[in-house]
């Protein structure tokens, strides 16, 4: 048996960060992971992304075979546009497109969010997650801007958004598992109020406030937060638990926020939502 499958899936920016009260909401972005998956009659699922952990790729093909009884082995491929441990969502999207690519081999469907459940599951017992990143998972598989109850798994809003997105990302590295929690768990009452304005659409203002109080909390700067504002962005973030951060940007203000950015040290990106969300059976990048 050799059946090969291809997909790619989407990173994502936060607009509230699920680990203070498990409620969370993300916007895809046009940054991509693409993944193959190579099945064969080995004895188990193997990766080959070399320097990378590869065991939420592995771990996510797994479940999708053992989700349709299939006893097969393989090889994970994945190649990421998505800077690594910045808040970016890289291991979502990782998931996410091992998923589909999986699906794809097999020549199997299943609905996206029972498809995101499974990247979660995933994420959890590669113990690359503190909240099962069900919104940044979400945002990632469906495209749009999302907002979820991260403990019941629930999508609880999608629609879709017409906006450039800047991202300003530091050398540095942060892995989610290094997270100060309990700090961040102290944040609940706030975090209540940004979810209140992300279920009203006010996601500018939701991912602001995110935004200040995150770096509060994790001891980062919110300096870039401010200039991002001063340069006319809309809102402006610590996307996850950073070092990344995001804005949404109009056509009209995007080199002025760029250029004021780029004063701050760092690489600048310019992408938009993405809408689409993520397909299998794509392009192998």
């Amino acid at each position: 048996m050799r059946r090969r499958g291809r997909a790619t899936a989407l990173g994502a920016a936060t607009v509230l960060n699920a680990v203070a009260n498990w409620k969370g909401s993300a916007l895809g972005v046009d940054l991509k992971t693409s993944a193959e998956v190579v099945l064969d009659d080995s004895p188990r699922v193997r990766g080959d992304v070399p320097g990378i952990d590869d065991r939420l790729i592995v771990r996510s093909a797994e479940l999708v075979l053992g989700r349709f009884g299939v006893e097969a082995g393989g090889i994970v491929r994945t190649k990421s546009e998505i800077p690594l441990a910045r808040g970016l969502k890289s291991s979502s999207a990782a998931a996410n497109a091992a998923i589909l690519a999986t699906l794809d081999a097999l020549g199997e469907e299943l609905d996206p969010l029972e498809a995101t459940r499974i990247g979660v599951a995933a994420a959890r017992e590669a113990g690359v997650t503190i909240t099962g990143a069900f919104d940044d998972a979400a945002a990632s598989m469906l495209g749009g801007v999302v907002v979820t109850d991260n403990r019941k798994m629930e999508l609880l809003k999608r629609e879709e958004m017409d906006s450039k997105v800047l991202l300003l990302v530091p050398e540095e590295k942060l892995f989610s598992k290094d997270t100060d929690v309990r700090r961040s768990r102290l944040l609940a009452p706030i975090a209540d109020l940004i979810f209140d304005l992300a279920l009203a659409g006010e996601y500018a203002r939701a991912m602001t406030i995110n935004g200040l109080v995150y770096c509060s909390a994790l001891r980062l700067s919110s300096d870039p937060i401010f200039t991002a504002l001063n340069s006319g962005a809309r809102g402006a973030s610590l996307s996850g638990t950073g070092p990344a951060y995001a804005a949404l940007v109009e056509d009209e203000n995007i080199d002025e926020v760029e250029s004021a950015w780029l004063d701050l040290g760092g690489r600048v990106i310019r992408t938009k939502v993405n809408n689409r969300g993520s397909s299998k059976g794509s392009r192998w990048r």
